[in-house]
């Protein structure tokens, strides 16, 4: 199948602005695979300390004649998501054994729920904790007693954290491995009517803890297609998961078998011959382009609009907010994944997966099927549902149609004709909006603005009833370099509330929303930031903002002499507490959102 005319475009547009920078990078892994720290170069002294606890597997890492994993875990078994990879190294080191390998934890990285800490001060330190994972993952692998790595990790910043360290050595063979989406619970709708409830005060703490308990009720991701759950399909789409593996359960017999099967591939993509498939060649540009055409097809979550560039940056490659417009335009919505439709990603995946999108995006020239995957040498090998045939694990054929058309469809007769983002532009910055879940009559929003520097002075606002107007929702100093650039998720329920009171709302702000917020139209992320005095600082309580998907439009209609003859807001002072103040510095050298919102790459060059 020939490739679309306007993805080609765009995927050419990105390796003609990357070549600079993607040499650089190839150079870089090239000369870490034949002269970076690893063991045949490593003293006595270092190799002793590397294998000392290592127990039966010693002889075997002494040797340095078999394939070493480095496995960097993101366990712990507060995160639902996660606390499943507790039990996964022991699992891991039998399956190497079984090749005459051998696996080691290189280290762990911390996880944080962003379901925990919503709406709370915590919720700071949620994105730069990428950076922290990257640099963990760093650590990690830094010790050079590996000749590949497995990556365990699932949720929002931590794959984007993981994938971004572990580029940095790219001369490694790798597959990330996830854990799986627990079980569905509590239908999704019936959740947010009893949030809405609460925030009109129709129900009780007891209750909508019962709904929240009978939501997230064990161990996997949640089920929404969220950012968690939208990490995986982009692992998927770039090839580096193994076939059909993102939403099987955890703690079944297919989950394990797939653990063994990615295990065992990775030893044959090892160190030499003509497998030798490292991580860095893995994520090319074309992937990249792959992971936003999963991204727009299936609905996914908003912040990858701000992950994909810091991932893309690390293996040096160079994309910003216009090329997913303008892939946006020509790739149709092919998934309906609750916020976007009322199933979850079960449901999603008993109606053909990963493995039907595969096989529509490539069969219908939207995704570049000639990558280098962790499996193969194209992208159509992933196209596969894994299934057990007896105790053997066997890759069937994907399926040729939907189970379900009320959650996926073919390219052809899509839920949508475009992929459900839109970069907004204007007077007031350049922001991003996913209308996917938006009903197209709230797709233009023109309303006075009402002003917030603090998202809990907006709930303050809504339950005195001072909200209870057509309105543009305006939040600022949100974004990295004001405190983190936060979710804003809490504010759902109260402007769902407006919303279907009748009332005509948007929201804009230059923080985050969540990747399960919805029906809302919201201008995100908005560039510059009011911090560095990015224009929002300009806005007033009053003004009249228009918010607009279908001309793409950000604009505040305030006379041009006025407008320019303002002064800034003063941002707020910065918040302790919480451990707020450990990442003052990275506050301090943070990026724009569009090139990812990271200081480590900021400083790093990249």
């Amino acid at each position: 199948m020939t490739i679309h005319p306007t993805v080609a475009k765009v995927t050419e547009r990105i390796i003609s602005r990357s070549g600079d920078t993607r040499r650089a990078y190839l150079d870089l892994i090239d000369r870490a695979r034949d002269e970076g720290v690893h063991r045949p170069a490593m003293s006595c002294g270092n190799l002793a300390h590397g294998f000392a606890a290592s127990g039966d597997d010693k002889p075997v890492i002494k040797s340095g004649k078999a394939m070493n994993i480095g496995i960097v875990s993101a366990y712990n078994d507060m995160l639902s998501a996660h606390q499943p990879y507790g039990r996964y190294p022991e699992q891991i080191k039998i399956f190497a054994r079984e090749m005459g390998a051998t696996a080691q934890v290189a280290g762990g990285v911390p996880a944080m729920c962003d379901g925990v800490t919503q709406g709370q001060p915590s919720m700071e330190l949620s994105l730069f904790s990428r950076d922290v994972i990257a640099m963990g993952t760093a650590v990690a692998l830094s010790h050079g007693m590996f000749e590949s790595a497995l990556l365990l990790g699932i949720c929002d910043k931590i794959v984007p954290g993981l994938l971004i360290g572990a580029l940095r050595f790219g001369h490694l063979p790798t597959i990330l491995v996830p854990a799986g989406p627990m079980p569905s619970g509590l239908a999704n709708k019936e959740k947010i009517r009893v949030r809405q409830l609460f925030a009109e005060g129709k129900v009780g703490e007891e209750e909508l803890l019962e709904a929240e308990s009978a939501s997230y009720h064990g161990a996997g991701t949640c089920t929404f297609f969220g950012t968690a759950n939208s990490n995986q399909m982009m692992m998927e789409m770039m090839g580096l998961h193994m076939p059909g593996s993102s939403f099987v359960n955890p703690g079944n017999k297919l989950r394990q078998e797939l653990n063994r099967a990615a295990v065992h591939q990775l030893v044959k993509n090892g160190w030499d011959g003509d497998q030798y498939r490292p991580l860095g060649h893995c994520v090319d540009e074309k992937a990249i382009v792959n992971a936003i055409v999963g991204l727009l097809a299936t609905g996914g979550s908003t912040n990858h609009v701000i992950h994909l560039p810091a991932m893309a940056r690390s293996a040096g490659i160079l994309i910003d907010w216009d090329d997913m417009d303008e892939l946006s335009s020509v790739v149709p919505l092919i998934a309906s994944i609750y916020p976007n439709g009322s199933g979850d990603v079960n449901h999603f995946a008993a109606a053909g997966g990963m493995p039907y999108v595969i096989r529509e995006l490539v069969g219908e020239g939207l995704a570049h099927d000639d990558i280098m995957t962790v499996y193969g040498q194209s992208l159509s090998d992933g196209a596969r549902q894994p299934v057990m045939d007896g105790d053997r694990l066997v890759f069937a054929d994907g399926p040729q149609s939907s189970a379900d058309d009320s959650m996926l469809r073919p390219v052809k007769a899509p839920f949508q004709a475009d992929g459900g983002m839109r970069l907004l532009q204007g007077n007031l910055g350049r922001a991003t909006m996913k209308i996917s879940a938006v009903d197209k009559s709230r797709w233009t929003i023109e309303a006075p603005a009402l002003v917030f520097d603090d998202q809990n002075d907006v709930v303050t606002a809504f339950r005195a009833g001072a909200l209870d107007r057509d309105v543009v929702v305006v939040v600022r100093f949100q974004g990295p370099a004001a405190n983190g650039m936060p979710e804003l998720h809490k504010l759902t329920s109260p402007l769902g509330v407006l919303q279907d009171k009748g009332f005509k709302v948007a929201f804009v702000t230059d923080g985050r929303m969540s990747g399960a917020s919805g029906k809302i139209p919201s201008a995100i992320h908005v560039s510059p930031e009011a911090y560095h005095g990015g224009p929002l600082g300009k806005l007033r309580d009053g003004d009249m903002v228009r918010v607009c998907a279908e001309k793409g439009e950000l604009t505040a209609l305030v006379d041009p002499v006025i407008w320019d003859a303002r002064e800034q807001a003063i941002a707020p002072p910065p918040a302790s507490g919480t451990g707020r103040e450990l990442f003052a510095m990275l506050r301090h050298h943070s990026d724009p959102a569009e090139k990812g919102g990271s200081a480590m790459l900021a400083e790093a060059g990249l």
